[in-house]
């Protein structure tokens, strides 16, 4: 534990950052092994596979699908923001546990710090990942900063969402979701939105709702997906 925690945190706070991430992550390692992965993806899209690393790109998925995202990237390398709150310290240091890296920022708090730390990451040829509405919701909108972000570096926005066929559903503002041991994975790819440099001020809302949009046909088809394979 650094001595800048010691402001930012109480005692108990404290005790559960130096213990929780490192449970976590062992639990997920084993856990995180008996799910099946299956990818489908629109017409057009080269998906990232298990094991694999993209380059300096933008990636977007749904708050409530961080568990499974968390597992089958663990190995991209990926740079996430994630917010300055206690939640956001306890999120980083288990996504650092997994490989990842962070930012910090949000949509409320050190959202131009966040993005300009994105900026340096797609710059030194990094991914950069968004929860695109987290982390307080509404649930199924993206916030603006991909789109801000991809307009300052020229990186297209990639939209995934990951769907358990089985799993537990928390009683959250995200409906977080946590897979069932040795439960299948679809991945689920859309196309990806780009954003020009030189946006007028009225088309940065359009962009946002394409984004929205692909955020929302993946995550559709991949209930279609499991609908189909049961009927």
């Amino acid at each position: 534990m650094t001595a800048e925690d010691q402001p930012r945190f109480t005692l108990a706070q404290r005790l559960v950052l130096a213990v929780v991430p490192r449970l976590v992550w062992a639990l997920f390692s084993i856990w995180g092994r008996t799910w099946r992965f299956e990818v489908i993806a629109e017409e057009g899209v080269t998906p990232i596979l298990f094991g694999q690393q993209a380059g300096p790109e933008i990636y977007c998925f749904w708050h409530q699908c961080v568990l499974p995202c968390t597992v089958y990237f663990r190995y991209s390398r990926a740079v996430i923001i994630v917010s300055q709150s206690f939640d956001g310290e306890l999120i980083t240091r288990i996504l650092m546990l997994f490989g990842f890296d962070a930012v910090r920022g949000s949509s409320s708090r050190g959202s131009r710090e966040g993005l300009l730390g994105l900026k340096h990451v797609i710059e030194t040829g990094r991914t950069a990942i968004f929860t695109a509405d987290g982390p307080r919701g509404p649930i199924y909108q993206t916030k603006m900063g991909p789109i801000k972000l991809a307009q300052m570096t020229g990186a297209p926005i990639g939209a995934f969402y990951l769907l358990p066929e089985r799993a537990w559903v928390m009683p959250s503002w995200d409906r977080f979701l946590i897979p069932r041991p040795f439960t299948r994975i679809v991945v689920s790819w859309a196309r990806q939105t780009h954003v020009p440099a030189k946006l007028a001020p009225d088309q940065f809302e359009p962009k946002r709702q394409e984004l929205n949009a692909a955020l929302e046909r993946a995550r559709l088809r991949a209930l279609d997906h499991f609908k189909k394979a049961n009927e």
